[in-house]
This record gives structure tokens, sequence and C-alpha cells, in this order.
């Protein structure tokens, strides 16, 4: 549906209006009475612009979460070539998910939009281009000398982008981001090329 400017700028309006109150409230079952009173918007004007009604409104919104995660990573993610940016990057990724604690406003829109058209590629597309970016940095070590030319950057890439999965899953059931912590402190040593055993072994 071509829009005009004044069409669009509704649009954005309604979604703006939506995400900034989902964020705020657990999507889990929000109703679409919810949404209208949120974004002050009449149900003719939401299926205006929506035709899918709250399912692709709330698809629409995933996909504004899904930018979110890799903006609140900036603008370290995008220039992981030290140490230093490694650093600020693992310390960007401790605070977002601190503040976010057990809730996932991404991970509650998908768990409502599971089976509507486009849902996987949101979480796809979020995977591919976060791990993209982590890539892009190993290799820019790589070139520098910082980090090992044997090390697959696409492989460890992956791990980070798991790893960093796994632990925000731990944190969602426990409230601590500590596994998630480890995980990254881990990878990075190996990243650097340190040794990873424990410092003190554990007991037989």
């Amino acid at each position: 549906m071509k829009l005009t400017a004044k069409g669009q700028a509704t649009r954005t309006r309604i979604l703006d209006a939506a995400a900034e109150y989902l964020r705020g409230e657990a999507p889990g079952g929000v109703t679409l009475d919810e949404v209208l009173a949120a974004s002050r918007t009449s149900k003719g004007q939401l299926f205006h612009y929506f035709p899918g009604g709250k399912e692709e409104l709330l698809l629409a919104v995933a996909r504004l979460e899904a930018e979110r995660v890799l903006d609140d990573q900036r603008p370290y993610l995008d220039a992981l070539d030290s140490w230093d940016s490694w650093a600020k990057w693992r310390g960007a990724l401790i605070r977002r998910y601190r503040a976010q604690g057990t809730q996932c406003p991404l991970a509650s829109l998908m768990s409502q939009v599971g089976n509507v058209d486009g849902a996987a590629e949101v979480a796809t597309a979020l995977l591919q281009n976060w791990q993209a970016h982590v890539r892009r940095g190993i290799q820019r070590m790589q070139d520098s000398g910082q980090v090992s030319l044997g090390m697959d950057a696409d492989r460890m890439a992956a791990a980070f982008i798991a790893g960093i999965q796994g632990g925000v899953t731990v944190l969602r059931t426990t409230g601590s981001t500590s596994h998630l912590e480890a995980m990254l402190d881990v990878l990075l040593a190996h990243l650097r090329g340190a040794p990873t055993e424990p410092t003190v072994p554990f007991a037989a």
C-alpha cells in the first residue's frame, strides 16, 4: 500500500505509540483495545494502516524491537577494532540486559506472532545481522594482527551470538546476568588467545 506523507506519518505514529506502550508493559496477551488506547487510534485507522490487525501491528513492533537490540549496542558494535572497543561492547550488552531484566519485549511479541508470515524472518534477520557485525569485528582484529589468522571468524561470531542468547535465556529465568557475563569473558579470553581454564581447580 503506497502511502502519502501524511498517511506514512500516521502509520509511524501508531507504530511508535504501540511500541512505546509495549516496552513498558509485558506484551504477552495484550488486547487490541489496549493497543488502540495506547496509540490513540480508532479501529478503522489501525486496520487501514495494518490490514492484518493486531498481529500485523505486533509484527511491525517486533521489527522495531529487533533493530533496537543492535542500536543499544552502538557505537561499539560497529567499531570492534581494538580490545578497548570489545570491552565497551561487552559493557553495553550487560547494561542493556540488566535494564531489561526478566522481561524481553521482543520474545514476548514474537510469541504472539509466531505463526504470522514474516515472523521467523524477523528473528533470523536479527541474528544474521548481529553475527555479521561481530564477524567483521573479528576480521578487523585479524587484519591488525591482534587476533590469530587461524581463527574461524564466522564460527567464533556464531559462538558469541549463541552464547548471548543462552545467557539471556538464563537471565529471563533467574534475573541475573552472571551467566551472560561469564560467557562473554570466556569467549573474549579465547579471542585474545588467553587460557580459559579456571585458576582454581574444581573439587573432585
